[in-house]
């Protein structure tokens, strides 16, 4: 596989100690106003935007008709472009695009030709009702035009995984199953997952000319885990925990115990907000290039859930809005801007904002005659700018994906 930009990563874990004396100034001013442009529709959940990079790429996955039923494609928009990237892909019918770098590098999951031998259901594409034949799902990297499925941990025996997001230097992270089954799982009906996966990066070798996978170390033995994001520092965050049934908001099949940073080689547990992760989980969301963290944490007695904000050691709460119940951290800026969701009692969702701890409704902060209500803020990029899902106003299910661009005097 041809990269310019992979092989300008570090081999090894040694990748982890890039622009370590990286720093950047918090953000102190109130939230700005914002314009909103309709990216288009993305039908019914789980289509959404993922990631939006400094250079206005977005990654995310669009659900379409086919036949009876329904697909779901990697998708990628520059400006108001979106470009259907799932054709021919890997080989399957189902795809999605999870993350995307400022060079337009895409990676994600995808669908392959071959029937998976166990039956399992890794991407979870069966059990969201598309159009699948059970065959195996891959971690891709898309570049010029081309999908190149990633290397699993499992050789021959587990070989699904997901590849979740990419930093500026080609360097990847997600998830990938090995080749040791599984005791955690609770097998059929339940859940379709067979073998253990693991946290893992993907880098260049110089030596093999081509990307290599490494695991990343769980935290208190946990059999299971995932990374989701990584900063140009080369710092990753994700969950730890057991196997579970399909997650069809996480998109995992992972009951998420702890919130990992994994730094220098070693997985370092970020704590909890009291609760023990069986209700909505505890698992890291996004980091920054400061080495802030954010995520999503059960409360005490997994009451709710609420975001969290991470740094130097101290887990902050990020509460929702007056009024709701649950507050989800998705994303958080160079700057200290956070981005998520607030949920109230019945799940109703907003998008949200938070800075300094202050939480602000998102659809407050744009033209009133805006055709959209902001749902979710699900990326923030280096100038400001958010993504996430819309709904149009007056209507129950027409979803659409925004960009959120902040106006500056």
């Amino acid at each position: 596989m041809s990269t310019r930009i992979l092989k300008l990563s570090i081999i090894g874990s040694s990748f982890l100690a890039l622009f370590s004396g990286l720093t950047y100034a918090q953000e102190q001013n109130p939230p700005v106003r914002y314009t909103v442009t309709d990216l288009g529709p993305v039908g019914p959940p789980p289509g959404q935007p993922f990631v939006l990079s400094r250079d206005g790429f977005v990654s995310g996955q669009v659900i379409v008709p086919d036949g009876a039923g329904s697909v779901s494609h990697a998708f990628v928009w520059h400006g108001t472009a979106p470009k259907d990237i799932s054709a021919p892909g890997l080989g399957g019918a189902n795809s999605a695009a999870f993350g995307v770098n400022l060079w337009g590098q895409v990676v994600g999951e995808a669908e392959n030709s071959k029937l998976d031998p166990h039956g399992e259901d890794f991407c979870g594409f069966l059990t969201l009702g598309f159009s699948s034949r059970a065959t195996s799902c891959l971690p891709f990297l898309y570049e010029g035009g081309v999908m190149t499925a990633l290397p699993t941990l499992g050789d021959n025996a587990g070989h699904n995984g997901q590849a979740w997001q990419i930093n500026t230097f080609g360097v990847a992270v997600g998830s990938s199953e090995n080749a040791t089954p599984d005791s955690t799982c609770p097998g059929l009906p339940v859940s379709r997952q067979f073998y253990e996966f693991k946290p893992v990066v993907w880098y260049w070798s110089f030596f093999s000319a081509k990307p290599v996978v490494q695991e990343l170390q769980t935290v208190s033995g946990d059999p299971d885990g995932v990374a989701f994001a990584i900063n140009d520092r080369g710092q990753a965050v994700g969950g730890t925990g057991s196997c579970g049934p399909f997650n069809a908001i996480n998109q995992i099949n992972l009951v998420p115990v702890h919130a990992v940073l994994w730094q220098e080689g070693k997985s370092i547990d970020l704590g909890n907000l009291g609760g023990d992760g069986h209700f909505n989980g505890i698992f890291a969301t996004g980091l920054n290039n400061v080495g802030q963290v954010v995520g999503v944490s059960d409360t005490t007695g997994d009451a709710s859930f609420h975001g969290f904000l991470w740094n130097e050691g101290h887990m902050a709460d990020l509460a929702p809005l007056s009024g709701d119940s649950y507050s989800y951290a998705t994303a958080i800026s160079d700057r200290g801007q956070v981005v998520g969701l607030s949920l109230d009692a019945n799940f109703n969702l907003r998008a949200v904002f938070w800075q300094n701890g202050t939480i602000t409704n998102l659809n407050d902060l744009v033209p009133a005659e805006t055709p959209l209500f902001l749902q979710t803020a699900c990326s923030i990029n280096g100038k400001g700018q958010i993504t996430g899902i819309a709904l149009t106003k007056g209507t129950a299910n027409d979803f659409h994906a925004y960009l959120a661009t902040p106006l500056r005097d």
